[in-house]
Formats: C-alpha cells, structure tokens, sequence
C-alpha cells in the first residue's frame, strides 16, 4: 500500500515538535501531518511505538561508505554501496565526493551519477567534486600532483551533469576572474575551500555567485583581526558553511562559535566521510597514501586527516552535545539547511506537505531506527 499514517512518534514539522500526531504519506510524498484522531480511511497504520521523525538527512559531502571509495569506484554501483552505508545512520539524499584527482576520473564520476539518478537510486542529488581546483598550500590530504588551475575546458566538465545538482569546491584565489560566475550561470553550484584567499578574493568571489563555504575551519587560515580570510567571509556574510563535527576537525568552541555567528540556517553539518563508515575496516589507501583509524579519526602516517569516519546520526548527536544546540537546530542543520543550498527547499529536508518523504526515525537518544526515502 502506497499511503501510510506513521504514528506514535513526535514529529518535527517546520513549526516545531508535534505530539499525538501522525505524518501521512502517499509514496513519494508526504501529504500531511494531522492529528491521530483526524487519520483519514484508506491510510495504513504504522505504530512506531515512540521516538521521534525528522526529516531525513542531507551529506553534500561523501567522499566513500561501505567500504567504497568513489574516487576509486566512480561508478554506479559504487554509489550504490555508498548510499546504502550511509542510510542505516539516516542520510536519505547525498552527494557523492570526488576529491582531487583526473579529468578521466572526475568524468567517469559525473557519469556515474548522472546515471545512479537516471535509474533511480534512491537518494543521489548530484555530485560535489572538490578540487582539483584548490591552493596548494592548503590541499590537507589531497594529492598536490593532481591539483591544477580552471580553465574553459574544466568549466565544460564541472557544469556537464544534466541531471541533478553538482556542487564544485575551489580555491577562489586561484580562479580567473569570470569562471565563477560562468559556473554559477551554468547552474554550478560553487564553494570555496582548501583556500588561501584573502578578503578581497572572498569579496569578488560572493559578488560572482560563490554560495558556501566547504569544512569550515579546515584547509583554511584561521580567523585573524586584520586578515578574515575565507574562514572570516564565511562567518560575516550569508554563505552556507559547512562543517566537520566529528571532534577531530573543529573544537566544540569553535563550532558553538560558528553556531552563534550563523545560526541553524546557515550552518551546515557534513560527514566528509570516507569508506571506513558502515563497516569496521581499519585502514584503506587514498591514491597510494595509507589511511589509518585512529581514535575515531581518520589520518596518514604523518598524522594529516583524511576525511572522517563520521557519520550524520553521529554528526547530530555531537551537535547536540558539543556544539549545544537543541535537537530540532541540528537536524535542520541536516537537513532544511542542505537542501536549500542545492536549491531543494520545501522539496527536501522537511517534513511538510507535498515534501518528499524522506524520514528518519529516532530514538530518544538520537540513534536511527528506520529510515524512508520517498516513502519506502
């Protein structure tokens, strides 16, 4: 059956927590939410039994899952296992990442993408492809060789998706003056990160349509009273920034700092998550760079992170804990947040009528139950 009455768990709609409601849902979309007395005939119960449904959760930046590394499986069975490991911890829509790397590779990715969403696997938006076009100085655990500048030819490349979203991280210093806003126009949407920009290169890079900021903090100079940079720009403007809250990336002062310059509509959490999530391997190559786990990070021998074994249930429930947010900030920060820099506002990342219903089940102590994408 195609429609359903979830009920028996609090709801968080865009209004705030409701309780003794149920989430009516007619596959793909949710039709609305309505009192547990007011369930119209025709709607097969689901009792849950307690906890709570949040709008599922948005990764615009997964890099691998399930053992998977998409830089190394740029295909669409890759994507597949990637999505299904970060499902079980409540993600219902990503992008898969590239990182850094050849004009071959980055094309066997978009391809893959364009085709995981023309079959439909549930959950691919697009694809955000970070680097190659980034400050060398600030690669982190990119490989310096595969680093280059933009040219005509890379804009081709990055706007040729055709369907669903692509996100693109630059260094906007590096960038000639023009091709952001040629991406933009292209419907490219453009990030700055791995960045030594100054606050004049973030100045002409927002004025050319630049709309985020990729890890906050990371790959970045810190903030200083003369020199803002990158990570300045982002806090002082309206840019989306997203950020690592795995405990490793940025200090829980930082981050409560980033919340309150922010707030929960402009702060975006991600995963940059890696193949060690959903599975219990220790260790895999980036290009030829061991990476190890270690203490819940992930790093090279010389100590570099490498991305993160975070995933987003975990990212929210260190948002609450460490960033001190209230639970209904950090799941739009999961969430509405997300969507609405991909352009996908009331579409996902909340659970209104006519949204897709793409949901998570929570516990009480914030650990994933169930999940659904577009109702299933």
């Amino acid at each position: 059956m195609t429609r359903k009455a979830l009920i028996g768990a609090r709801i968080l709609t865009q209004s705030g927590w409701r309780t003794d409601h149920a989430l009516l849902i007619d596959r793909p979309t949710i039709v609305d939410v309505v009192s547990d007395s007011r369930v119209p005939t025709g709607f097969d119960p689901v009792r849950l039994g307690g906890g709570m449904l949040v709008p599922g959760f948005i990764d615009t930046q997964v890099n691998g899952g399930g053992a998977v590394l998409f830089n190394e499986s740029p295909t669409i069975d890759g994507i597949r296992a990637i999505a299904e490991a970060h499902r079980e911890f409540g993600t219902t829509a990503m992008l898969p990442t590239l990182i850094s790397d050849d004009f071959d590779v980055i094309e066997r990715g978009i391809a893959a993408v364009r085709g995981a969403i023309a079959i439909g696997i549930p959950g691919i938006l697009g694809i955000h492809i970070e680097g190659p076009f980034l400050n060398v100085e600030k690669k982190g655990i990119h490989d310096a060789s595969k680093i280059r500048k933009m040219d005509e030819r890379a804009v081709n490349l990055l706007s040729s998706l055709g369907l669903g979203k692509t996100l693109v991280t630059l260094a906007p210093e590096t960038v000639a003056p023009g091709l952001i806003a040629e991406l933009t126009a292209r419907g490219v949407i453009v990030s700055a990160g791995h960045t030594l920009a100054t606050s004049e290169d973030m100045d002409r890079a927002i004025s050319e349509g630049l709309q985020a900021i990729t890890h906050l903090f990371n790959a970045m100079p810190p903030l200083a009273s003369r020199t803002p940079g990158a990570a300045g720009a982002g806090l002082a403007s309206s840019l989306i920034c997203g950020v690592i809250a795995d405990g490793h990336h940025v200090h829980p002062t930082a981050m409560r700092a980033a919340f309150r310059a922010k707030g929960p509509d402009e702060l975006m959490l991600v995963t940059d998550a890696m193949p060690t999530v959903g599975t219990d391997i220790d260790t895999f190559l980036l290009g030829e760079t061991e990476i190890f786990r270690d203490r819940g990070a992930l790093r090279s021998r010389d100590g570099t992170l490498a991305g993160s074994d975070l995933d987003m249930a975990r990212a929210v429930r260190n948002a609450v804990s460490s960033m001190r947010v209230e639970l209904a900030d950090a799941c739009k920060m999961a969430s509405a947040t997300p969507a609405a820099l991909l352009g996908l506002a009331g579409t996902y990342g909340c659970l209104a009528p006519h949204a897709r219903a793409d949901i998570v089940h929570l516990s009480e102590d914030i650990e994933v139950v169930r999940t659904w994408i577009g109702g299933e």
